[in-house]
């Protein structure tokens, strides 16, 4: 029997091959343990995935000019939240509207900062509606 593919497979098909282009742009091999002092690491959240990916790359293309080591980035499960609202405020009770939201998140690590990589990315301007947490570990 042959297999039938529904929009939805074919969606999470091209998704997913798009979040591989952007992980085909900093494909670095893993150093060892010793070689690592200091690991700089970025997580980038948004509610539209291009505008994400387009910061993502952004980051990505900051830290490799200036010659660091970059893992990532790595898709993160997608945060979905759902509300269910009445439509009607008295009489129609079974009738009802669900909206969600859902929150997109990507996982970059930098190897090895310099000062000059942290001051440049700093200084990075990156769309409204993109949220990014930045730890040193």
């Amino acid at each position: 029997m042959p297999k039938v593919s529904t929009s939805k497979t074919k969606k999470k098909a091209t998704k997913t091959a798009k979040v591989a282009k952007v992980a085909k742009v900093a494909k670095v091999a893993k150093p060892s343990k010793e070689e690592v002092t200091s690991k700089l690491r970025i997580r980038v959240r948004a509610y539209e995935s291009k505008v994400l990916d387009a910061s993502v790359r952004q980051i990505i293309d900051t830290a490799l000019r200036f010659d660091a080591q970059v893992l990532g980035p790595t898709p993160l499960p997608t945060e979905i939240k759902k509300y269910t609202v009445n439509r009607a405020s008295f009489v129609y009770k079974n009738a009802r509207e669900q909206f969600e939201m859902r929150m997109h998140k990507r996982l970059i690590d930098i190897l090895n900062p310099s000062p000059k990589l942290i001051e440049a990315l700093t200084n990075l301007s990156l769309p409204s509606g993109v949220n990014i947490e930045v730890k040193m570990m």
